[in-house]
């Protein structure tokens, strides 16, 4: 199952920096998850500074 990122958010792209198969973009105001590029490898939710990523 996917990641997902909260309203947490900061917009820093520390998780799209750290995901490995580029699955992550900026959306409107956050960062966004494409769940079917994602492969839960939790990459970026070890990245996140502010424990904005969860799995879904």
């Amino acid at each position: 199952m996917a990641r997902v990122i909260s309203d947490e958010c900061i917009s820093c792209g520390a998780c799209a920096d750290t995901c490995p198969v580029g699955a992550i973009a900026e959306g409107d105001g956050k960062y966004v998850v494409d769940p079917d590029a994602c492969i839960d490898c939790g990459a970026c939710e070890d990245g996140c500074p502010v424990g904005a990523i969860s799995e879904a």
